[in-house]
């Protein structure tokens, strides 16, 4: 199966989700172009930007050259909506192709999604390897699915800056969910597959038929996914340049071996997370048992700052700025090391944030939210995560 958001309706399904909106159903034969746009954006009137995310308008319509700008009092006619979705689709019209693909393993077949970016850059490609959360998949995580997704960005990253990326599914545990065999031995519910092995036989062949750059692999994962981007550093480092992980800490009781192979990080986690505790402990879903213990994620920082050989005392520690007047979270990113391609740890802390990605442009619903805590809207994750990423080569 491929996919290429190439259609036109495909294109502003793309640019709404972007946007974080619901994209209505499109496929009703006698809708014309002006009345599938009215259904997305609403009815006739004026419609103001102050709706969506600010960074779309920038952001989605970045490949195109062109940003949708608002009339007086920062809205826009109807007619500047339809140019401005016409914009966003001409965007997501040359979106990252999305493929899926197969690896056959002691357990049976696997299944990944490759993203080629569009277009093609010639020469040696970096390589993120992108892990969901327990219960997630790669389509929801690409943002191919229904609800926001954050670390979708990487899609746009992908097509601006030449990245390929690998979204592996996980192997379902004893829970019936889908996850990751990580380095907790108390996860009773997570599948015991050779998740490492899986990832490092992706490598190998994304190598051989996309032109992947071995020097330039890179890993992130969210949760559970996080987690297994922990166990890859440790044991497949190798092969690793630099890795990131969001909600996730370190396994107090581990079965994975010690790592060595010294690797840049990103942390990122939330001071009030109700599934993965900021402080150490159980890790719990709405008072569920049976998924081991994490170590605090300060500690799961300085456990990558020793083996980095880096300083005690922080190159940096600063709050990042704040502008949604409405996210009750401060982001305090620490750095220690230097910047460029020095090796470096960053902690992202997220006071009051919860068991989501921060992003500026993927914004969770309030359910989420009630259910699984505030997302700060100060700093856009896979950006960060790229950010390091770029500059690291594996020697």
């Amino acid at each position: 199966m491929r996919r290429r958001l190439g259609s036109w309706k495909s294109g502003l399904r793309s640019a709404f989700l972007l946007a974080g909106r619901g994209a209505p159903s499109l496929d009703a034969p006698s809708l014309s172009p002006g009345r599938m746009i009215e259904r997305m954006m609403g009815p006739r009137r004026s419609w103001g930007l102050s709706q969506r995310p600010a960074a779309v308008a920038g952001s989605a319509a970045q490949g195109s050259g062109a940003g949708c700008q608002s009339g007086a009092g920062g809205r826009m006619d109807w007619k500047m909506g339809c140019a401005c979705a016409a914009v966003l689709w001409a965007a997501a019209a040359q979106a990252a192709d999305v493929a899926s693909a197969q690896l056959r393993r002691p357990e049976g077949l696997r299944g990944y999604l490759r993203v080629t970016p569009q277009p093609l850059p010639a020469g040696k490609r970096p390589l993120v390897i992108l892990l969901h959360g327990h219960g997630g998949s790669a389509r929801q995580l690409l943002g191919l699915g229904s609800g926001a997704a954050p670390l979708s960005q990487w899609m746009e990253i992908a097509d601006r800056e030449g990245v390929l990326l690998v979204a592996p599914d996980g192997a379902r545990g004893g829970d019936g969910k889908a996850g990751w065999h990580d380095c907790r031995l108390d996860a009773a519910s997570s599948p015991q597959t050779d998740d490492v092995g899986l990832i490092a036989a992706i490598i190998r062949r994304e190598v051989a038929e996309r032109d992947a750059d071995p020097a330039r692999v890179y890993a992130m994962g969210m949760s559970n996914g996080g987690m297994m981007a922990f166990r890859l550093a440790s044991e497949l480092g190798g092969s690793l340049a630099a890795f990131a992980t969001v909600g996730a800490s370190m396994a107090r009781r581990s079965g994975c071996a010690a790592p060595s192979h010294p690797l840049s990080a990103l942390i990122v986690a939330g001071t009030a997370d109700p599934v993965v505790p900021y402080a150490g402990g159980p890790v719990s879903l709405f008072g569920g048992k049976g998924r081991g213990e994490v170590i605090a994620v300060a500690d799961s920082a300085s456990f990558w700052r020793r083996l980095d050989q880096l300083p005690d005392i922080p190159h940096s520690s600063a709050q990042l700025p704040h502008s949604n007047a409405d996210d009750p979270t401060r982001a305090t990113l620490t750095q220690w090391g230097e910047g460029g391609a020095a090796r470096r740890v960053l902690l992202l802390t997220i006071s009051g944030g919860g068991h989501v990605e921060p992003s500026i442009a993927h914004r969770v619903g309030p359910l989420y939210v009630h259910l699984l805590g505030h997302q700060s809207a100060d700093a856009e994750s896979a950006e960060l995560a790229w950010k390091l990423f770029r500059d690291q080569r594996r020697p």
